[in-house]
């Protein structure tokens, strides 16, 4: 599951909302433990993922970089290229 949680600072165009929501709805899967919450802690799972996503919302807002900010196109070519060569697709 970490696998999915992308790096989401200091790129061009900036990351979205959604973009957010979904690396926290990763991070709390994994340290809970599940995929689908059970009925009992479906609120205390999506309370933990809205947390999670404002946080990590104001912490790249308040993130400074020096670097010039990175093309998403050519990151996720990249990408591509590491898991053709990792999984020989």
């Amino acid at each position: 599951m970490c696998r999915n949680i992308r790096t989401l600072f200091n790129f061009e165009p900036p990351v979205t909302e959604d973009e957010v929501l979904a690396a926290s709805l990763q991070y709390v899967r994994k340290i809970s433990g599940f995929n689908q919450p059970s009925k009992a802690n479906e609120a205390a799972f999506n309370a933990a993922v809205a947390d999670i996503a404002r946080i990590s919302g104001r912490l790249l807002d308040s993130m400074e970089s020096a670097s010039a900010p990175k093309n998403r196109e050519e990151e996720a070519v990249k990408a591509r290229a590491r898991a053709a060569q990792r999984y020989g697709t």
